[in-house]
């Protein structure tokens, strides 16, 4: 439970995060050009608001129900208190952000910008005499920009994400060459002939580095990688055309394999007991050799509550202590981290540096996704769709800052690409409209807008369901 919570309140936070910024993305547009924008709210409200408020009256009111337009009944809040004086509007009619009204809905999915004037899922009936600030009163060019400004601020967004990580964490990487105990791989891979140790040398001809941080989207997609294999032996795989989502089924492709090391022992525990020290090197259990921990779990598991042969390396020799796992197959001790076993390069970035650095990573994530979209118009893309589950799977069990800004910055580029695909009722629906009226000089027809809108709502609603019915589905499967 407190692993779910711990994902859901990163999925929740960095979700509420880009919305906010892709919202204003739009917002800040809009003002620019004079665009009244009626509402800017951070999750969706169906029939009530967690809390509102109205800069012209200077109210805020929490846990507020909409009224009905139609009835005629006016919004109720639970609760109200004034933070101001009001702010009659001007005379002249412009607008400014004091006509916006602020909210915060209760369903955690999204958020939107209410833009004046726009057929969109706000809004799908106009009045018939266009104002000199509504948004169909706007040149084209003007539209366009507004409507862009939602993807443009996601993908500046993660350009500065990643510009921060660099300046913050620098860059840190194990150096493939370094890892001699190579990596572990997931059955999917080794049933395609990948083997636990192989070291990766390169992808379609290209030297793979850990540096680049895209080697395993580039082996996944590849026609075959070479791996050297026990240290001497260079070996190609052959890389299936469905290779990528039979590794997406298992959450992953491959990992550095960490050979233990003991960091810290727990008093009066098992492997105090037996007389490990920090700093041995546990080669084996039993019979069994334990190159790496992949190796060390099974084997102590298997002698689980009886005394056993526990072979170390210490100071150049080699001894054999006898111990006694407990009932789950543990010792008793703390591993040693990984970039305390293999030496890691890192580089710093300064702040003049981190932004190149933030572009290049950017630009990078975009085109790897990009590229693998084209995956997801086959059967087996299909399947593999995810919902905000698989979304809430990509963050770690414990939190960790790094963690946390690397998957927002990713994820801010993927809805930053996601938006652009022109579907009415995303942005990009909506700028093929407006792309269509800059060519002919010809506005769309607003009833056209209004069942495009309705079609394009509908398909999104469809892939929601479809894509979170699969999470459902394979959380069954488990």
């Amino acid at each position: 439970m407190e692993t779910f919570l711990i994902k859901a309140i990163q999925l929740i936070a960095a979700l509420a995060f880009l919305v906010i910024v892709h919202e204003f993305g739009h917002y800040i547009f809009a003002r620019i050009f004079g665009i009244k924008v009626d509402k800017f709210y951070m999750f969706f409200n169906p029939r009530f608001s967690i809390l509102r408020y109205n800069p012209r009256t200077n109210k805020v009111g929490l846990f507020v129900s909409q009224g009905d337009e139609e009835k005629n009944t006016p919004d109720h809040a639970a609760i109200t208190f004034s933070v101001g004086r009001p702010h009659p509007a001007p005379a002249d009619g412009r607008p400014s952000w004091r006509d916006t009204i602020y909210g915060i809905g209760w369903v955690p999915l999204g958020g939107y910008c209410a833009i004046n004037g726009m057929i969109d899922e706000t809004n799908r009936k106009l009045d018939s005499k266009p104002k000199p600030w509504e948004f169909r009163t706007k040149p084209a060019w003007q539209r366009l920009l507004v409507m862009a400004g939602g993807v443009l601020f996601n993908f500046i967004l993660a350009i500065l994400i990643y510009a921060g990580i660099a300046m913050h964490w620098g860059e840190k990487y194990i150096p493939f060459e370094a890892a001699t105990e190579g990596f572990d791989f997931v059955p999917a891979a080794q049933k395609a002939g990948f083997r636990n140790g192989d070291i990766p040398l390169s992808a379609d001809g290209v030297k793979l580095d850990a540096s680049t941080g895209d080697y395993m989207i580039r082996m996944v997609e590849a026609n075959e990688v070479k791996v050297l294999r026990n240290h001497r032996d260079t070996v190609t795989i052959a890389i299936p055309e469905d290779f990528i989502f039979r590794v997406n089924d298992e959450g992953g492709f491959m990992a550095y394999r960490l050979p233990v090391y003991i960091d810290r022992i727990v008093p009066g525990e098992a492997a105090a007991k037996a007389g490990l020290r920090e700093g041995d090197r546990i080669i084996a259990v039993d019979t069994v050799a334990t190159p790496t921990y992949t190796e060390l779990t099974p084997a102590l598991t298997a002698a689980a509550g009886r005394e056993t042969t526990v072979t170390v390396e210490r100071d150049g020799t080699t001894l054999s202590l006898r111990a006694t796992p407990n009932e789950y197959g543990k010792l008793g001790f703390q591993l040693r981290p990984i970039t305390a076993v293999y030496t890691p390069v890192t580089i710093s970035y300064g702040f003049f540096r981190s932004f190149p650095k933030g572009w290049e990573i950017g630009t990078s994530t975009l085109s790897n996704y990009i590229g693998s979209m084209k995956h997801v118009f086959s059967a087996e893309g299909a399947q593999s769709l995810g919902g905000f589950g698989a979304i809430g799977n990509m963050f770690p069990e414990r939190w960790s800052w790094l963690a946390f800004w690397e998957i927002t910055a990713f994820l801010s580029v993927a809805l930053a690409f996601m938006n652009i695909i022109p579907i009415p009722g995303l942005d990009g629906g909506h700028i093929v409209f407006l792309l269509w009226e800059v060519v002919t000089r010809r506005k769309v027809p607003e009833n056209v807008l209004i069942i495009a809108q309705y079609i394009g709502m509908a398909l999104l609603l469809l892939l929601l369901l479809y894509a979170n019915g699969n999470d459902i589905f394979r959380a069954f499967l488990k």
